[in-house]
């Protein structure tokens, strides 16, 4: 029996694996490719080594890749087999159920054995780390928060690890709407740890949330070198910057970013956020002819990712992909599989959930402001509006459905929904360009000159002002 590099007990590792499966939770709490290379050398060590066969299934089914479940189904399957499962430690056990539940598609079971797990050994990091990647898949906000929050007293500041609980902790601060707590804690985790990606994309989700655009692009432009090379985390920060960018008015800059970074994407992950950043630019009446050709490419991209229902939050990105293509057919064909897919009986199984409340209202809504059926997205997404972190992502993700809404409210004249709407968005962020520029156009519709004009001076100098008003 050996110990991790966290005093945890661990069966079926000669010294040689443990080591690799130490620099293995190293690697894949700093999102390095090299995760995978010392999850493979551990279990080439030992192949029945517990918790190298867990870390390996939560690598292949935290990617939400269908051909990676896939395999990690087959390899766990193998190892399950082949070992007296009894004869494991409760902790390593209670992994195993918890890999078991996610293998079958029940998200919340696996979050939930995981926390239980946290609550016994507050120091198992891989429990931490797989159950903050659960909460963020299905969008719990509060387990974001608390799940971290809640071991981070068995956590010394002097362990090696300790800077990237706080990164993760000052993630789900920011998802619960502590943003002042949030940004103080995710800086102290990127001073701690200057490498620390998460941490890192924490403080940049807290100035998003904020409209603290401006803080935000010098934030990066600061540690580019911490957050650009040497993890496959760096294009979502990328995508990070974009949204400043929009939000500032740089069109040009936003698509150079895409073009360079964006439009690479190889996983579904980075093909969404490449997604997403198109689906804004329609959504503001980018020159179509301008953005065809991307939109080509990546609807290219999408086909075999989406092939079989896996995870609803991907879908919707899929079907942006089809629509922004002018593939209004195929993003109807993969709708009608996901409608069938959730009149079968799915029992336990997260996602069914998730593409019948949330995935299919927000896709054909995605389809209806294609065909600019504008009251029909209206009539989608407007019951829904509240509760669309159910299918998963973060509050900055998810805003390109509520996007979506308030232009097809504007654009259906739903002045009602539209005021509301853009009363709430200003509410909640006065420092945004964006939301003074929504206001404006609000006040155009109902021929008030004088408050349009107001509003858009507003925008202009937030955007001057990196969206502090002086």
């Amino acid at each position: 029996m050996t110990n991790d590099q966290h005093g945890l007990a661990m069966t079926g590792a000669g010294a040689a694996a443990a080591r690799h499966y130490d620099r293995a939770i190293d690697e894949l709490l700093h999102f390095r490719v090299e995760v995978d290379a010392e999850a493979n050398a551990a279990l080439a060590e030992s192949p029945d080594f517990a918790m190298g066969n867990v870390l390996s299934a939560y690598l292949g089914l935290l990617t939400t890749e269908v051909e990676d479940a896939r395999t990690a189904r087959v390899r766990f399957g193998a190892f399950r087999r082949r070992i007296d499962e009894p004869a494991l430690l409760p902790r390593e056990r209670a992994h195993v159920a918890a890999v078991q539940a996610l293998l079958d598609g029940d998200f919340l079971t696996c979050g939930a054995l995981l926390g239980e797990i946290t609550v016994a050994h507050p120091r198992d990091a891989l429990a931490l780390a797989a159950g903050h990647q659960i909460d963020f898949f299905t969008g719990d906000a509060r387990s974001l928060r608390d799940r971290i929050g809640g071991a981070l007293t068995a956590w010394r500041e002097d362990d090696r690890h300790f800077g990237h609980m706080l990164g993760m902790y000052a993630f789900g601060l920011e998802e619960a709407g502590h943003y002042d707590r949030s940004e103080e804690v995710g800086l102290r985790a990127v001073e701690l740890n200057p490498r620390d990606v998460w941490g890192i994309h924490a403080v940049v989700h807290t100035y998003e949330m904020q409209g603290r655009f401006g803080d935000g692009v010098r934030y990066l432009d600061a540690r580019t070198r911490d957050w650009s090379t040497g993890t496959f985390f760096n294009i979502h920060n990328w995508w990070h910057y974009t949204l400043y960018a929009l939000e500032s008015g740089d069109v040009p800059r936003a698509l150079a970013i895409y073009d360079s970074v964006l439009a690479d994407g190889q996983s579904s992950m980075e093909l969404l956020d490449a997604a997403a950043l198109l689906w804004r630019l329609l959504l503001e009446g980018s020159d179509q002819p301008e953005l065809d050709e991307r939109w080509r490419a990546l609807a290219d991209a999408w086909p075999l990712r989406v092939a079989e229902p896996f995870y609803a939050f991907n879908d919707m990105h899929a079907v942006m992909s089809y629509v922004g293509a002018g593939r209004i057919g195929d993003a109807e064909k993969l709708i009608a599989t996901r409608e069938a897919y959730v009149l079968e009986p799915h029992p336990g199984i997260t996602n069914r959930d998730m593409t019948l409340h949330v995935g299919l209202p927000v896709c054909r809504a995605i389809v209806a402001f294609g065909r600019a059926d504008y009251e029909s997205v209206v009539d989608l997404l407007y019951p829904i509006r509240h509760r669309i972190n159910e299918f998963g992502g973060s509050h900055a993700q998810r805003d390109a459905v509520q996007k979506t809404l308030l232009e097809a409210a504007l654009r259906a004249g739903r002045r009602d929904v539209a005021r509301v709407l853009v009363s709430e968005r200003i509410n909640v962020r006065p420092c945004s360009p964006y939301n003074w520029l929504k206001q404006a156009t609000l006040a155009d519709t109902l021929g008030n000159r004088a408050a349009a004009t107001a509003a858009r001076l507003q925008a202009d100098e937030l955007a001057r002002n990196g969206g502090r008003a002086y």
